[in-house]
């Protein structure tokens, strides 16, 4: 706590300071001094006590929802039931019960090849790309790697670990195998090499090891498969091989019956083998199950390669022969499919995604006893799925975990930790009723660990908007994540038909109704949506359906004066100075009269139409208006940057980079339309300079003269496809095209079309290869390119300059056209184009080159003092600009709500104009005594409530008054945030209290004031990577940690804060990432997380009868120990492979679980590093042992040789 008369003096002395650093205080923009605050801010700002210091805060991860990018390793401990997911990246998932999630990653950051669980010793094995097996303990609740070991020599293609046994096979390309013990991490000395496999007479290498496993009727003989077509049937005690089977075709894979007599094969040509170990020579049965046969009794025709292929047998009926691929070649648009075979049916089940791999779940893991089959898990590219095998028809289980977020790509997010509690049940029955049938009425079979609710019980929602339109509500509460409800924003439009996309206006040639910002008032339910091609829709919550008509507006947002929308004649006198304005605005804009069209120039039309009939509305969010920004004079609407709702005063406001709107969306009017420059009037204190070498009226010839500027490199990237030389072309993504196009109306580039065939670039000059791929978003950036232009450089992050990021950020890229054929590698390449989306300060890229246009970046309504020395607060829009300007716009609103659906309201420029450093972020208001005013809001009823009584029709409005002492409130703090520094204003005197410049090099991605443990402070995130807090109203440093580069554009347009210190992000373009920014949430983290191991008795192996075990297997015994030990099979030559000691020792365990599982694991990693000593010490006296004895017996070897010489023969 403390007080600050003493940190004025400390203020003023940084304030006067001619530099004022990253960290300091400097006073810019014409602020006042703040040691010189006027008497009505000096006194109550002696009495706030700041109660948040540096100690409330630090960052930790906390857990990541959604569906693993890039998948390549499946694993399933059966008797745990807990399922591993390996990805690209290195990352590893660990799913249980609901609740149980958890992501662990290598720090190498390579592929993960292979996983395989201890079963029920709870630890796991991952065989990575870099060739290195790395054992994760997973008595943890964070795992951590005990051991790893790297192969230097050989490549790791395939590993096997026996159930019970603490020796894992592994295969390698060169063909040999190696045995590892999972308990040190040590290589054996026993290898299994290619050469004494395969006959001596063959010629050829067999191949990569694609297959291991032991027989199920002898531990002592191990299977081996090669990619040639050769099965080796190794003896492990007399080293040498039982049997050789060769077949003409590639295998994939091998799977035993249970009994241990037969194996079958899958291969290249889509075929199937059965092989009898009694016969090797060639296969008793093969099969090609999709293969036509032939009417001449040839073999049947070959298909596509079988992948894989799993053989469980049941005591009760056929048994199941599970495989994915091997599909007729000429069904060339069927998709990729799961076949099961079950006696004499064949069912296929179609995917929507490519197979990455598949297991069978079985009810025991012994693999000599009848498997009992009854689920398959299926890994796809982009999805996970369960399927039943006990019902005939196969259904398959409804999957619990969040893992369809990137069902459509995300596009924005919004985070509301704390928010009112009646919110998830309400969300979850309108949801629940759009449920999908059909799913299997038994229980997610993947149900292991334990988690509960932990100690966080306030109730938090996400929500997602999507490319396709839609928008997901997800409950978020105690680190879990689940669907609530979908909203389909699309569905107040008509659908466009094929082909008239050249004669309608859109902008946007693909996702034109992908949803670019939310705005959401919880307390209302009143939630708003902007698209990306330039539309809002205001919807209102309901519980019962209604059948109606969508109410529509258009609005025309340009910069001519003549062009404004009012309503209401009383605003006009308010711009005294706008004929003034007129001939700088119209040449800013441009002449629209040098645009050459062909047919007729586009004017009032909006880019997409709203349905005009009736439309029925299901329960839930339900729209109430329609706002559209329309063509003018043949130049279209530019994409929105900023919009805010207020449900108590009945307004929607949203802005561009031509300027303001604002809309009354209970009467259905439009009370404001203008360019940003009129909503100065003659306060505008720019003077409007272009801030480029280009001249400003020159901005139409933008795309020929970009090359221009010190930008030069970054910018020329962005030319017209049809202007790019030489034989390399670009497709460019379609906003910026159509930007590009629409600079001034047309495409300036000296190859160009006209207007209205601008939209040819992106067929006619560009390959087919390299166009997009369906379903991705044509986005932009996260920064207003507007306020680019008076930026600073940011050097330390390799840009020249902002503009030039944004530039950069477009991700151009080029990929396969068609999604069947493309390979994970390639979706890979796909999703970059996500990276281009903007979040709320996104503006068009024609606008970068406009250097005179200022995109509004920032809204907020607020009860607030509009203009200085106002003796009370009123109805106020704050308006924040891509040049670092802030408005207040006063709202005159009807004194009674009796007359707020008739009489009019007034909005009008306050003439109060602050100045702040970079595009406006954010802003809030706190009262004299430092607590955050919300903004009012009009609490919920519903629209279409069967009670008609004057009750449900009268409106509350919830005020929020600063304190009930009336001589409290005379004065607030004004906090504002751009992306180069943060001031806090007094009000109604407007002196800038206090000053913070964040960042001289870099800039601000995203800015918000967020509640903290009952008190308030600004949260920050930079493009360096660092997040920030600061104090309020002192804005004091209490938080910089650089903790997240922005490697990745979405990281940009996708992070934000939430209170109690909750912060996400799309870490890929199918996970969320959340963090959290507080002490107290990471201190409680370990709570909240699930146990990943309970402890389970393992069942007991099935009583094998006498006669079975007389004539059903060997008798002998077989001790892998005594095989592969030390003493009997030596040590492995060093070179080969390096044991490396993991991070998840005594100190990775620290935070496990108390209690027995806790001190077991300690105790068992304590023996382990114990062992790990006395093996290095045993080592180091073996080899002082062995160089003793040479010595020895050189020793005895010169006595010998000179004992029977005399000395004068020496």
């Amino acid at each position: 706590m403390k007080k600050f008369n003493f940190r004025k003096v400390l203020d003023g002395l940084t304030a006067s300071s001619p530099g004022g650093s990253a960290g300091g205080g400097g006073a810019g923009g014409g602020s006042a001094h703040p040691g010189g605050t006027a008497g009505a801010a000096g006194t109550p700002r002696e009495e706030i006590q700041e109660t948040l210091t540096s100690d409330y805060f630090q960052i930790c991860k906390t857990v990541r929802h959604g569906f693993p990018y890039l998948p390549t390793a499946l694993a399933f401990d059966p008797v745990q039931k807990i399922l591993a997911i390996g990805t690209r990246t290195g990352a590893i998932r660990i799913l249980g019960r609901p609740g149980v999630d958890c992501y662990c990653q290598h720090e190498s950051g390579a592929a993960v090849l292979q996983l395989q669980f201890l079963i029920n010793e709870g630890a796991l094995v991952s065989a990575c790309a870099d060739d290195t097996l790395h054992l994760w303990n997973l008595r943890q609740k964070r795992p951590a790697i005990l051991h790893s070991l790297k192969f230097n020599r050989e490549r790791i293609t395939y590993c096997h670990l026996p159930f019970q046994s603490k020796w894992l096979y592994v295969g390698t390309e060169r063909g040999n195998t190696h045995i590892v013990n999972i308990e040190s991490f040590i290589l054996s000395g026993y290898v299994i090499m290619w050469n004494k496999a395969i006959e001596l007479s063959t010629k050829t290498h067999p191949g990569p090891v694609v297959h291991l496993s032991d027989s199920p009727r002898d531990e002592g003989k191990l299977l081996i498969g090669y990619e040639n077509g050769t099965v080796v049937f190794w003896d492990l005690r007399s080293k040498r091989a039982d049997l050789r089977a060769y077949y003409d075709e590639a295998i994939h894979s091998v799977a035993w019956h249970h009994e241990g007599k037969q194996f079958m094969c899958s291969h290249s040509d889509g075929s199937l083998t059965l092989w009898n170990l009694k016969s090797p020579n060639r296969p008793f049965q093969t099969t090609i199950p999709h293969g036509k046969i032939q009417r001449d009794g040839k073999k049947p025709e070959s298909c596509k390669p079988i992948l894989k292929v799993e053989y469980k047998t049941c005591k009760n009926s056929e048994p199941f022969v599970i495989f994915s691929g091997g599909l007729s070649y000429d069904k060339a648009c069927r998709r990729p499919s799961l076949t099961i075979m079950h006696g004499k049916a064949i069912t296929v089940l179609e995917m929507d995604h490519p197979i990455v791999d598949f297991l069978t779940l079985c009810e025991t893991p012994y693999p000599n006893e009848f498997q009992e089959p009854y689920a398959v898990v299926v890994l796809l590219e982009k999805d996970l799925i369960v399927v039943d095998l006990t019902q005939s028809n196969f259904p398959i289980f409804e999957n619990p975990y969040p893992i369809d977020i990137h069902e459509s790509p995300v596009t924005c997010t919004e985070y509301f930790a704390d928010c009112p509690p009646d919110l998830i049940p309400v969300l979850y029955s309108v949801g629940a009723k759009h449920k999908k049938q059909g799913y299997s009425n038994k229980e997610w079979p993947i149900s292991g660990g334990a988690w509960n609710l932990g100690a966080q019980t306030y109730p938090e929602i996400i929500i997602t908007g999507h490319a396709d339109g839609s928008v997901k509500f997800w409950d978020a509460s105690a680190i879990t994540l689940q669907m609530l409800y979908k909203l389909k924003t699309s569905k107040v439009f008509e659908k466009q038909k094929p082909g008239e996309g050249k004669a309608t206006a859109e902008i946007v040639e693909e996702d034109p109704f992908a949803v670019q910002m939310m705005y959401w008032c919880p307390e209302s339910r009143i939630f708003c949506v902007a698209g990306v091609s330039a539309y809002v829709v205001v919807y209102r919550f309901s519980k019962h359906e209604v059948n109606t008509e969508i109410a529509s507006l258009e609005v025309r947002l340009q910069y001519e004066v003549e062009d404004i929308i009012t309503p209401e004649p009383e605003i006009i006198p308010q711009f005294p100075d706008a004929s003034s304005q007129l001939p700088s605005l119209k040449s800013l804009s441009g002449s629209t009269n040098t645009v050459a069209c062909e047919g007729m120039m586009k004017d009032s039309i909006p880019c997409l139409s709203v349905k005009t009939r009736p439309v029925r509305m299901p329960p839930g969010y339900q729209a109430d208006l329609v706002i559209q920004l329309v063509w003018v004079d043949g130049e279209p609407p530019q994409q929105i940057t900023s919009l805010a709702v207020n449900s108590a005063y009945g307004l929607v406001a949203f802005g561009n980079c031509n300027g303001l709107a604002v809309v009354d969306f209970m009467q259905k009017t439009v009370l404001l339309s203008m360019g940003t420059l009129e909503l100065y009037g003659s306060s505008d204190p720019y003077q409007r300079q272009p801030r480029s070498p280009r001249k400003s009226k020159q901005f139409a010839a933008g795309l020929t003269e970009l090359s221009d500027s010190p930008v030069s490199l970054e910018l020329e990237r962005c030319k017209s496809p049809t202007s790019v030389k030489g034989s390399r072309k670009l497709s460019l993504p379609t906003d910026l095209k159509t930007d590009l196009d629409h600079v001034n109306g047309h495409c300036t580039s000296p190859t160009s079309q006209s207007c209205s065939s601008g939209k040819r670039l992106s067929s006619a000059d560009v390959s087919k290869a390299n166009r997009r791929g369906p379903g991705r978003p044509p986005f932009r950036k996260a920064q207003s390119a507007a306020c680019m232009e008076i930026s600073l450089p940011v050097t330390t992050e390799g840009y020249i300059s902002r503009r030039a990021m944004l530039q950069q950020l477009h991700g151009i890229s080029s990929f396969s056209h068609d999604e069947r054929h493309c390979t994970a590698h390639t979706w890979m390449n796909k999703e970059n184009r996500e990276n281009s989306f903007s979040r709320s300060r996104s503006s068009s890229v024609s606008s970068i080159d406009r250097d005179s246009k200022e995109a509004i970046t920032a809204l907020y309504f607020m009860e607030s003092f509009a203009r200085k020395n106002d003796s009370a607060v009123s109805p106020c829009l704050w308006v924040g600009t891509g040049l670092g300007m802030v408005l207040i716009l006063s709202l005159n609103l009807p004194a009674s709500d009796d007359l707020r659906q008739s009489e009019p309201v007034m909005v009008s420029p306050s003439g109060t104009v602050l100045t702040l450093k970079g595009a406006v972020l954010t802003f809030a208001c706190l009262d004299c005594t430092g607590t955050l005013i919300h903004p009012p809001y009009e609490v919920w009823r519903d629209p279409h409530s069967a009670d008609d009584g004057e009750k449900t029709r009268k409106r509350k409005l919830v005020m929020h008054s600063p304190s009930s002492s009336q001589d409290m409130g005379d004065h607030q703090f004004a906090v504002i945030c751009s992306e180069k520094q943060a001031k806090v204003f007094s009000l109604p005197s407007q002196t800038c209290l206090y000053v913070h410049n964040i960042t001289e090099t870099s800039f601000l991605l995203q800015a918000d004031v967020v509640t903290l443990c009952n008190s308030v402070c600004l949260a920050c995130f930079c493009a360096n990577g660092h997040i920030m807090t600061l104090s309020l109203p002192s804005l004091r440093p209490l938080l910089d940690i650089n903790y997240l580069p922005v490697t990745d554009m979405r990281i940009a347009r996708t992070f934000c804060f939430s209170n109690e210190g909750q912060a996400l992000y799309l870490s890929s373009p199918t996970e969320i990432q959340r963090l959290t920014y507080s002490q107290e949430m990471c201190d409680n983290l370990q709570d909240m997380l699930g146990d990943l191991f309970t402890p389970v008795e393992t069942p007991e192996a099935q009583n094998r009868g006498f006669l079975k075990g007389l004539f059903g297997g060997s008798g002998q015994a077989f001790d892998r120990e005594e095989l592969f030990g030390e003493a009997t099979a030596g040590k492995a030559s060093r070179s080969l492979a390096q044991h490396i000691p993991g991070s998840g020792g005594i100190e990775g365990v620290r935070g496990a679980a108390g209690g027995v599982i806790g001190d077991l694991t300690r105790a068992r990693i304590a023996l382990d590093e114990r062992g790990q000593k006395l093996g290095e010490l045993d080592e180091r006296t073996a080899s002082m042992m062995a160089s003793a004895e040479a010595f020895s017996k050189h020793a005895h070897e010169v006595m010998l040789k000179y004992k029977d010489k005399k000395w004068y023969q020496f």
